[in-house]
Parts: structure tokens; sequence; C-alpha cells
């Protein structure tokens, strides 16, 4: 049984706390290198989508369920992810933040967090990937946050210490996208029981 809709917005504004909180040591490192391609900047640029497209998506309705469920919607933007503009859209995400990058996540996460208050889960919202019902969407952006302040957190040299909550749903989802996959599903169980390193390249998005 998957988490209550009170639950999943708890659990997406302490993402949301720990990734303003880890965009906050940034200090003078934002032309540092971030993840792949992008610098610092891209990636929290990148990493405050993932709040940013709640409030646009809410403001677009959808007419009907399109992306039935959470692991569906990764399945469905397989191609979109890999695609040249993510990256570009990282950069331009990173210098739409302005001049004081850590405070605009803040004030993101402010303005947003508190839409999900005034919603039950029930909501069809119109994502990239089609109509969705806001509670399946919205663990979504709990798992972009958790990774995307992982890598943020690995390229300032800070802990990986997620919160326990956004960690363990992150974490279920993972389980969720190898188990539909056995080719994924063994290499997974082997290296997380510590049988065997996990294949180059390995990735269940």
């Amino acid at each position: 049984m998957g988490p209550t809709w009170t639950e999943a917005r708890g659990v997406v504004a302490e993402a949301a706390a720990w990734f303003v909180a880890t965009a906050a040591l940034v200090g003078d490192r934002w032309s540092h290198p971030g993840l792949g391609e992008w610098d610092v900047r891209a990636l929290v640029g990148h990493t405050s989508r993932s709040l940013l497209t709640i409030e646009a998506y809410l403001a677009t309705p959808a007419a009907s369920v399109d992306v039935p469920t959470t692991v569906e919607y990764y399945r469905a933007t397989r191609a979109i992810a890999a695609g040249p503009d993510v990256a570009q859209r990282g950069r331009d995400a990173g210098a739409a933040l302005g001049a004081d990058p850590a405070a605009a996540v803040a004030t993101i996460a402010a303005r947003v967090l508190p839409l999900l208050d005034r919603t039950d889960g029930t909501e069809l919202v119109t994502t990239v990937a089609g109509g969705m019902r806001l509670a399946d969407y919205v663990p979504t952006r709990t798992f972009e946050l958790v990774v995307h302040t992982l890598d943020l957190a690995a390229a300032l040299g800070e802990p990986a210490e997620p919160p326990a909550r956004p960690a363990a749903q992150a974490l279920r989802l993972v389980a969720d996208l190898a188990a539909g996959a056995p080719d994924l599903a063994g290499p997974l169980l082997l290296a997380a029981t510590g049988r065997r390193g996990l294949p180059d390249g390995f990735t269940v998005l």
C-alpha cells in the first residue's frame, strides 16, 4: 500500500528542504563541476525544476489519465530524459536563478509546496508524459529531488545523507522499476546484498 496523500506531501517537503539546505552550502562554487556537462548552477537549476513543474502542471489540468502510475511515468519519459534538450533546460534553469541561486531555490520551495496543501491528490495534471493523477506525479518529484541533491552533495564534497522518508520512497521506486525488468532486478539484488558490483552504466531509468 502506497503512502497517503498527507504522507506524500510531507515526504516531498522533506526532500525539498534537504535540497534547499544543500544548495545553501554552495557558497561561491556555482561554476564548479556539477554533473556531466552541468556546472553546479545548472545542476541546481535542473533540480529546482522538480518543484517548478509541480507549479506549472497544477496550472494545466488534464482531461484524462494517460500515465497511470509513477513507474509508468519513468518508462514513458525515457526517450525524453535521454534527449539533448535536458542539458540545455538545466543550464537555462540555472541561469534563471539569478544572482543568488540559493535564495532563489528557497523562494521556489516556499512558493510551490503550499500549493500542495490545497490539493487532495486526485487532481489530474498535464505532465510531459501526458495526464496523471497528482498523487502519482508527486513521488517522481521526490525521487528527482533526492537523486539530484545526492548529485549536488557529491559535487560539493558533502555527506550523501538524504532524509529517511524521502530516501525510502526513492528506494521503493528504484525497486519497482527494477522489478518490472528481470535483467535489472537480478544485478541490483546481487549488488545490494554485497555479492558483486553493478555492471558499468547500470541504471533502472
